[in-house]
């Protein structure tokens, strides 16, 4: 992409500006488009000085843009997108799809169901490279320079575009050790007598839902003995004997499978929980975007999750 968006400036510097601006550090700038820190800097310099204005403020640490700087990255990432939609649109003439895919995700999740999406589709389409971020938090994709992100839970509101791709099973699980020592309960009351484990983050921390065989709901109220914003870190508390805790299965289905953990509870369910894609919303979605995820949600069809 060296063509010029205007005489002297190169789309390479207004890819650089728009990155630094985005990612708030030339350092990531750099990471981002895989250009070198000093690349970055000259291209940021050179623009400022072919404009004559100072677009970002530098500090050591930080690239604050300017007002002026703001303004200008409305209207150049608005004439990015559009070069990017172009192209996209002369791609989709042809059968062949080529670029990168950037996908960020939680690390269970992506290592067990989209890396081997990712090899079906790479023999599929061998011009498609992949660029996988690990990432437990959601943040709009367009924010953080990614295609598609994908998102386990409830979606916060946003302008993004999203497809539920999976429903998640949830279990009450323990390790052997805690249900020797503490017994195990028969039903969901039974927990106001256990210690329960926590994951802060989840829609229902502070009360477990179960549905009864013959669909009577109970609502326990959950006092914890352990807390944790992260689903991996509760598991291995409860392998660790700690407790009880309520997990989505793929997490646990490895160490049930090798009775490191009991499944408490098996007569009732739990909600399961929803996995999404997400992605910036656009005049078009990328024949990228779009067709890995039609074949992410066909294989997870076709899994007991």
């Amino acid at each position: 992409m060296g063509e010029s968006l205007s005489t002297g400036a190169s789309l390479h510097d207004y890819e650089a500006f728009i990155a630094i601006v985005d990612t708030g550090n030339l350092t990531r700038a750099a990471a981002r488009l895989r250009r070198s820190l000093q690349s970055i800097s000259r291209s940021l310099s050179a623009l400022e000085a072919r404009l004559g204005v100072v677009l970002i403020r530098r500090t050591t640490r930080t690239a604050q843009p300017t007002e002026a700087g703001l303004a200008f990255h409305r209207h150049v990432s608005a004439a990015l997108r559009e070069v990017a939609i172009a192209e996209l649109e002369l791609s989709d003439t042809s059968e062949t799809l080529r670029g990168t895919l950037c996908i960020a995700g939680s690390a269970v999740f992506v290592g067990r169901y989209v890396v081997p999406a990712i090899r079906d589709f790479s023999l599929q389409h061998s011009g498609v490279k992949f660029d996988l971020r690990i990432s437990e938090e959601f943040a709009e994709p367009v924010r953080t320079g990614v295609d598609l992100m994908i998102r386990i839970g409830r979606l916060p509101p946003s302008r993004m575009r999203s497809r539920r791709i999976a429903s998640l099973r949830r279990v009450a699980i323990a390790s052997p050790s805690y249900v020797v020592q503490r017994g195990r309960p028969e039903t969901p009351a039974d927990l106001a007598r256990h210690a329960c484990i926590v994951r802060t983050s989840a829609q229902d921390a502070r009360a477990w839902s179960f549905h009864a065989p013959d669909g009577t709901l109970h609502r326990v109220p959950v006092e914890s003995v352990f807390e944790a914003d992260n689903a991996h870190v509760t598991m291995h508390a409860a392998l660790a004997g700690m407790g009880i805790a309520v997990i989505p299965f793929y997490h646990v289905r490895e160490a049930v499978k090798a009775g490191l953990a009991e499944i408490v509870l098996d007569d009732f369910t739990l909600a399961p929980v929803l996995a999404h894609a997400v992605w910036p919303p656009g005049s078009r979605t990328t024949s990228r975007v779009r067709r890995f995820v039609d074949l992410l949600a066909q294989r997870l069809k076709k899994e007991v999750i």
